[in-house]
């Protein structure tokens, strides 16, 4: 006897597209059309590319941030009062250099003071060049050369510095200046050819007030400031 046509056989079959028929009409077909599964990798993937066809990943779902709309406080902040001179000299400046930060040029200034104070006791005429416009290099110049024939030596031991105030602020063109009156304290004294103290005291710290005024082209690439006057305040 066949066992293809066998009663029990059949019966199962038939009981079988019964339930595949039943499955269909509940679950539906797939007619290329459905949504994908949600993939929570999928936003991190690269965009794939088809022939001419950029496959992009699917857009993200969290909200844009907020902007912060906050204004910056002045330029001048911390620096200046309001509507003074040097307040307006400032924002003046940091419109026509929009890399210009008042703090960091005092950093730098400060920086700028104790490297020329140093050099100029140590003779370093190359570190000065550098730092100084031509007409104080001059003056810096002649000053060591005239130390230097009277055999006589500049001790001089930089302390450091008290308060460093922006006093005068300005643009002229694209000239910008800035004046700062740096309170600092040092111990210096020169010697002469035989070694005797002739001026200022080895071991004593002096209170010293220096108004020096700095200089730089705002159209320039060079962002160094120059000192182009010096003044010791009493």
């Amino acid at each position: 006897m066949n066992q293809a046509f066998d009663p029990l056989n059949l019966l199962l079959l038939a009981v079988a597209v019964i339930v595949f028929l039943k499955l269909r009409s509940v679950l539906g077909k797939r007619t290329g059309n459905e949504r994908p599964p949600f993939d929570p990798a999928a936003a991190n993937r690269k965009p794939e590319v088809n022939g001419n066809v950029i496959t992009l990943p699917p857009r993200d779902p969290s909200p844009p941030k907020p902007v912060d709309d906050e204004p910056k406080p002045p330029v001048w902040t911390g620096f200046a009062k309001a509507d003074t001179p040097v307040a307006l000299g400032l924002e003046a400046i940091a419109a026509s250099d929009a890399s210009f930060s008042p703090k960091e040029f005092i950093t730098g200034a400060k920086a700028a003071y104790e490297m020329i104070i140093t050099a100029f006791a140590e003779g370093d005429k190359a570190t000065l060049k550098n730092l100084l416009s031509k007409e104080v290099y001059d003056g810096f110049a002649s000053a060591i050369d005239a130390r230097s024939r009277a055999g006589e030596k500049l001790e001089q031991r930089f302390v450091g510095i008290d308060r460093a105030d922006i006093s005068a602020a300005a643009l002229q063109g694209k000239r910008a200046s800035m004046t700062v009156n740096f309170h600092s304290q040092l111990i210096a004294a020169t010697r002469n050819a035989a070694g005797e103290v002739i001026d200022g005291d080895p071991g004593q710290v002096r209170d010293v007030t220096d108004e020096w005024s700095f200089e730089r082209d705002t159209g320039s690439r060079d962002p160094n400031w120059k000192l182009v006057a010096t003044e010791e305040r009493p």
